[in-house]
């Protein structure tokens, strides 16, 4: 499975060969490091851990400086473990704890470099992000509730409507659709499709739009 931490940094369009435009997201990736490796019979699941976003080392702690030190990292900002998978890398970047990496699979291990070459154009990848927030919105906007009428007198003209019974229950049912807090949730995107890879810039460019703003953290992982 390939997967990888990116950052997003907008919305265009590409031009195919026959000719037909094409909207894309562009999702900036940095080679991802490799920081530990779970195991199902040491740590109850398996994962691959990576490590992504470069950052500045003055803007870590000390135990998260220690941690990326042991896999020959620099300063990251943002780890991310991927459950169940295999992580497709690159060359190897460093050296990471002996015991550990032995312990990794032949294909991954600490210390490896994960890079946008480890996806294909036209490859099925399914997209994680913290979705944009919207603030506190009515129904209307939230749950695509009808409006009620402009004109007569009518004072329903966005209110929700009614919500409860009379006597009995004589409460609220709870899971009511109803005004509230929207979007700033995570969300996961499938179906997406990578249409182009920039290996130079480090920059995947998947088909139509995907959860988070500018330069929200988004994981791109194989999805199938």
């Amino acid at each position: 499975m390939a997967a990888i931490v990116g950052k997003k940094l907008g919305m265009t369009r590409v031009f195919l060969e026959d000719g037909s435009a094409v909207p894309v997201t562009v999702v900036e990736a940095a080679p991802n490091k490799v920081t530990a490796i779970r195991r199902a019979d040491r740590d109850g699941y398996d994962a691959v851990q990576l490590a992504g976003l470069p950052v500045a080392e003055d803007r870590l702690t000390q135990a998260e400086a220690g941690h990326l030190k042991k896999a020959g990292a620099a300063g990251m900002r943002t780890l991310v473990e991927f459950r169940d998978a295999d992580v497709s890398t690159g060359a190897a970047g460093g050296e990471g704890e002996g015991d550990e990496a032995s312990e990794g699979s032949s294909e991954t291990k600490i210390g490896d470099d994960v890079t946008v070459s480890s996806f294909e154009p036209g490859q099925k990848v399914k997209v994680s992000a913290v979705s944009i927030g919207k603030g506190f919105q009515g129904t209307i906007k939230r749950h695509n509730f009808s409006r009620g009428p402009e004109t007569h007198g009518s004072h329903n003209v966005r209110a929700p409507g009614s919500v409860g019974a009379s006597a009995d229950p004589a409460r609220v049912f709870k899971g009511m659709r109803m005004p509230g807090q929207m979007g700033s949730r995570r969300v996961t995107q499938r179906g997406a499709h990578i249409v182009e890879i920039d290996a130079e810039q480090n920059l995947l460019l998947i088909r139509g739009s995907v959860p988070g703003g500018k330069n929200a953290i988004v994981e791109v992982r194989s999805d199938g």
